[in-house]
């Protein structure tokens, strides 16, 4: 039987507020057995220490365990829970709830879905080539849940990996074993990093598996469709696999481009485009159609941006990926004229230096 893949885009008044959410439950949008993954911008630093996204996850897994006369941990083992941190600038803190659903109407190419999970990863294991390898499994196995068979059908890859803390840094180093880094901040971009190499090995991106040293390191290895998040409240990966696909129904359709630096407005005028939008003018002549934009951002490595100096990297106050996902954040906001757009920080193999993907799920005209 055919699917349709649902994506429901719902105002989060703070992180552990699930209202928004029950409300579609109650109206009839989405069942709760139908929900797949939830994607969230939640109004933390995005750092080490921000429980915005474990906040949101817990409200959210409740509500939905209350729904479906389950446990909490039931629901956590079935949905993938995405939490990023960081609404800076004027960004609008938001979930969006993505959905698969069997139905009777005919089949054709349409948004299609598919989600998977790594196991969970030992602390020395983050940032090294058993993350790369368990993610690329993770992703293989979310495009045939989805029906994608080739990579040119995949349009957003979003993982949800882990960080180190103390703790964990301790735990190895209490069984002899060494990480990649001790630096809990630094452990944030080496996750990513090995996440969104694995996005890349199981699309063939690169040609076989990267060496540890490569990552966060070399630049040349990149994801046109990874956008990876790390966070405290996990120690498996997740993974939602977005695309195109033959055998799903329903109006909603995806595209995707690549920002090269942190201000391509053409980049997100083509994304927008690749999905049926028209942007042409400079603002999204019709907002209504846009059901979700998510992208990457990243202060470039060599400190410019076309060739002028940029100073994200020096604030010892506010850190860089904050003053990334602010600017562009700014960007997409003008070229859609929305900012409950899913902007996340520290773009580290996903996207070229300095830029990152940016993807665009819209309502189909008429439909």
């Amino acid at each position: 039987m055919p699917r349709e893949a649902l994506a429901l885009l719902v105002p989060a008044s703070h992180p552990g507020d699930s209202a928004a959410v029950a409300a579609l439950f109650d109206r009839g949008a989405i069942r709760p057995e139908e929900v797949v993954a939830i994607l969230g911008k939640t109004e933390g630093n995005g750092c080490v220490n921000d429980f915005t996204r474990a906040y949101a996850t817990e409200a959210l897994a409740h509500m939905l365990a209350r729904r479906l006369g389950t446990e909490p941990e039931a629901v956590l083992a079935r949905v993938a829970m995405v939490m990023s941190g960081g609404t800076e600038g004027g960004l609008s803190p938001h979930f969006l709830v993505l959905g698969v659903r069997e139905v009777a109407a005919p089949s054709g190419r349409a948004l299609a879905l598919g989600t998977a999970f790594t196991r969970e990863f030992l602390p020395e294991e983050l940032g090294r080539a058993p993350q790369i390898e368990a993610t690329a499994a993770a992703v293989r196995a979310a495009m045939r849940q989805a029906g994608i068979a080739a990579p040119a059908g995949v349009h957003y890859v979003q993982v949800k990996c882990p960080l180190l803390t103390a703790a964990r840094v301790a735990e190895a180093r209490a069984r002899g074993a060494s990480v990649a880094t001790e630096d809990t901040y630094a452990s944030m971009g080496l996750s990513r990093g090995a996440s969104a190499l694995g996005v890349a090995l199981a699309l063939g991106e690169v040609a076989a598996l990267p060496p540890d040293a490569a990552v966060a390191a070399d630049w040349s290895l990149f994801s046109s469709v990874a956008s990876c998040s790390a966070g405290v409240e996990l120690r498996r990966g997740e993974v939602v696999v977005m695309g195109v696909g033959e055998g799903w129904a329903g109006p909603l359709t995806m595209g995707h481009a690549v920002m090269a630096d942190a201000i391509d407005l053409g980049a997100v005028q083509r994304a927008l485009a690749a999905a049926g939008l028209d942007a042409s003018g400079g603002q999204l002549a019709d907002p209504s159609r846009l059901v979700a934009l998510l992208c990457k951002a990243e202060p470039s490595s060599t400190g410019l941006i076309r060739g002028r100096r940029h100073t994200m990297s020096d604030d010892s106050d506010i850190n860089a990926t904050r003053h990334a996902r602010a600017m562009v954040g700014g960007v997409v906001a003008a070229a859609t004229g929305r900012t409950d757009v899913f902007v996340s920080g520290g773009a580290e193999h996903q996207g070229p230096d300095g830029g990152g993907p940016v993807a665009v799920i819209a309502r189909r005209a008429g439909r």
